[in-house]
């Protein structure tokens, strides 16, 4: 999952949130660095992220990028869950997208200070682009997308991923609509406090 996943699954709790922004820029045990809260958050994350990789309904997705874009195929999938949740955002929250993404970009605000580098190099690419609120068309999918092809060290094909978007928009939707509530339930089943002791 993307980064609107992984900020709608950190529920209300602020260092949970940040801990979940930063998760992918602190590596092994650096998450003993912060405080528990922002730790568990980073271990949500790993958490979310290895449920997500290996369940069957997302290899399925990933399965029909595989000849066009290999081992990035999971980032665009990534891309593309993310793009179903802001797309049918009413469905999971009850607070506008707008709104929502407003009070992240708020929280996350708060915390600059302590973000890595690059966090917060991706933190002003956020509010510049609006990114959960574009997620939500096609259009800013491309543009997310084509702008990470530009960063790949290899030949990605991303720039061209909305075309499979298009070509298979029903596969995808049904395939996240069946993942997304595991993955919900899965998130709650799991306490924050049995993610791992500190």
């Amino acid at each position: 999952m993307n980064f609107l996943a992984h900020a709608y699954l950190s529920g209300q709790n602020e260092e949970i949130l940040i801990g979940n922004f930063i998760a992918d820029h602190v590596k092994g045990k650096q998450f003993l660095q912060y405080s528990e809260g922002i730790a568990k958050g980073i271990q949500l994350h790993r958490r979310i992220d290895a449920f997500t990789d290996q369940h069957p309904i997302v290899k399925k997705s990933k399965a029909r990028l595989q000849t066009s874009h290999r081992h990035y195929a999971g980032v665009v999938v990534d891309i593309f869950y993310d793009h179903f949740l802001a797309a049918n955002w009413t469905k999971y929250h009850q607070e506008n997208l707008s709104i929502y993404s407003q009070k992240v970009h708020q929280t996350i605000s708060k915390y600059q200070e302590i973000l890595p580098q690059k966090s917060s190099y991706f933190f002003q690419y956020m509010l510049k682009n609006q990114i959960f609120e574009i997620y939500a068309q096609i259009d800013g999918i491309h543009k997310v997308l084509t702008g990470m092809s530009k960063r790949t060290p290899f030949e990605s094909g991303m720039e061209h991923a909305s075309r499979n978007l298009i070509d298979f928009y029903q596969d995808f939707h049904a395939e996240f609509e069946e993942f997304f509530p595991l993955l919900i339930n899965d998130t709650k089943l799991n306490t924050l406090e049995d993610l791992g002791s500190l």
